[in-house]
């Protein structure tokens, strides 16, 4: 005879430490992606991760993200960064810039910062499934593109970087921008005894003219050290007081003189700035995205695309070769795709991206080509994280225009017209070139419809999620494509 076996219920306690044990395994296997998000100044970082955390929180609209498509993106929350050294990004104060009235664009990125978004989601991997996997944490790192461009010099002597600075100062384009700085180091010989007055004259001409350079390139200029023009508390410290000296690129500045005084501290701004940000944040992403601000460089000229190409050179050759897998997590992360996203689509007709997209896949290309080999997966994309525009057809007589209507920011100007800042306006913003060599080489032949008129527009006005926890989508072109190649397969 058979008797049935049975187990008797768990006492609360012991019902209790189950449960909590069952949570802690489950913590324990939520994958934590580490999203690094960067760009030269003016590109669009804060906005980008404003509005992507805002559309996965508020449900935005988002068709082309597979995981939200498909319905399986069941919740999706911020909680607490990991990281306690690290200042939080402040989503809240940036959503409520963008919910003023009128709408006002969120401040530069100056200091890294962090931020978590945890995202319940149906898994359709089977692993996931047996194992109870249904969350990710993504952990998206925001820091100023000036911070990657500084990796480059890691590989470089102070009289290799000295000679590339000073050949860029002399640049018909940066000449007036660099003049005080290039006349006062025209005075000095670096093998006079290490002076700290000159060092600190020269080292606040050379910030003067990195500045400088920097307004008259709209903020596209790839001149390092970065750490110059964003200080924070490194501020008059001997690690941002030296500046460059004519000096051979394999010459060793004889001990105590001004040569050797300038090299010193420029490794130990490597050694205390560069290697530490390598070391302690960027070697530790899984995925990156560098966003682009194509049309400002376009509207400087072909010279700041090139400049532009060279600092995408020094990007590509920053990131190890190779793709992610579970134990080389364990070992040593490294970063598996890497997006390059021209940012401001919105600011051109639609049917001026690809041409956008076309001129960041050459200049991509081409500085592939002169840095060591990425490994990552490389992926080129034009985007808008929140549209400022919407389209229209407007006529000109017999012929048809296709125009984009938002309103300028106040002082932006067109044929001499100046914007008051509160009035829709429709501008045709004229055509990119359909070969992107021509944006690329001022030598070739350009067309009739290359010139294009970039003006600022005002934000979209974004509002929290109300009581319900909802708020209306917000506009923007190709965010749900890059979120998916970010992010996608990890949601499967």
């Amino acid at each position: 005879m058979r008797f049935p076996l049975r187990v008797p219920p768990l006492p609360p306690p012991a019902r209790s430490a189950l449960t909590a044990a069952s949570g802690y395994v489950r913590d324990a296997l939520t994958p934590t992606l580490r999203l690094g998000v960067t760009g030269l100044s003016r590109a669009g970082k804060t906005v980008f991760i404003t509005a992507l955390v805002r559309n996965l929180i508020a449900g935005g609209r988002l068709p082309f993200f597979d995981a939200q498509a498909q319905g399986r993106i069941l919740s999706a929350h911020l909680e607490p960064q990991p990281d306690d050294s690290i200042p939080r990004f402040d989503y809240e104060a940036h959503l409520e810039v963008l919910g003023r009235d009128p709408p006002e664009w969120p401040g530069s990125t100056r200091r890294i910062s962090e931020l978590r978004v945890v995202i319940g989601y149906a898994p359709e991997n089977r692993i996931r499934k047996t194992l109870g996997i249904s969350r990710l944490n993504v952990d998206i790192v925001d820091y100023p593109g000036e911070w990657l461009i500084d990796l480059g010099l890691l590989e470089q002597t102070y009289g290799q970087w000295s000679a590339v600075a000073l050949e860029q100062a002399r640049a018909p384009r940066r000449a007036e921008a660099a003049a005080d700085w290039s006349a006062f180091v025209s005075t000095l010989d670096a093998t006079l005894p290490g002076n700290e007055q000159i060092a600190i004259h020269g080292a606040a001409l050379f910030t003067a003219y990195l500045e400088a350079a920097k307004t008259a390139d709209r903020g596209v200029c790839a001149l390092s050290p970065g750490r110059f023009l964003m200080p924070g508390d490194l501020a008059g410290s001997p690690l941002l007081t030296f500046f460059p000296l004519p000096l051979s690129p394999d010459a060793t500045p004889a001990p105590g003189s001004l040569g050797a005084m300038m090299a010193r501290r420029y490794e130990s701004y490597k050694s205390h700035v560069v290697r530490p940000f390598f070391r302690e944040h960027f070697s530790k992403l899984d995925r990156q995205i560098v966003l682009v601000d194509v049309l400002g460089a376009l509207s400087s000229g072909p010279e700041a695309l090139g400049d532009l190409e060279q600092a995408l050179a020094g990007v590509l050759s920053a990131f190890k070769p190779g793709a992610n897998s579970w134990l080389s997590r364990l070992l040593s992360r490294r970063v598996d795709r890497l997006l390059f996203a021209a940012t401001k689509a919105d600011h051109l007709n639609r049917t001026s991206h690809d041409r956008l997209e076309a001129i960041l896949k050459l200049l991509t290309d081409r500085a592939s080509t002169r840095a060591s080999a990425a490994g990552a997966d490389v992926k080129v994309m034009a985007i808008a994280a929140l549209r400022a525009t919407r389209e229209a057809e407007v006529k000109d007589g017999k012929e048809t225009l296709p125009c984009i209507i938002g309103v300028p920011m106040p002082g932006e100007t067109i044929d001499g017209v100046t914007f008051d800042g509160r009035r829709e306006q429709a501008i045709f913003p004229g055509d990119l070139p359909a070969d992107p060599k021509r944006a690329l080489d001022p030598a070739l032949p350009q067309e009739t419809s290359d010139a294009a008129r970039f003006v600022r527009f005002r934000p979209t006005r974004l509002t929290a999620a109300g009581a319900t926890g909802e708020a209306a989508p917000a506009p923007h072109i190709r965010l749900d494509r890059a979120l998916d190649y970010l992010i996608g397969d990890w949601l499967s």
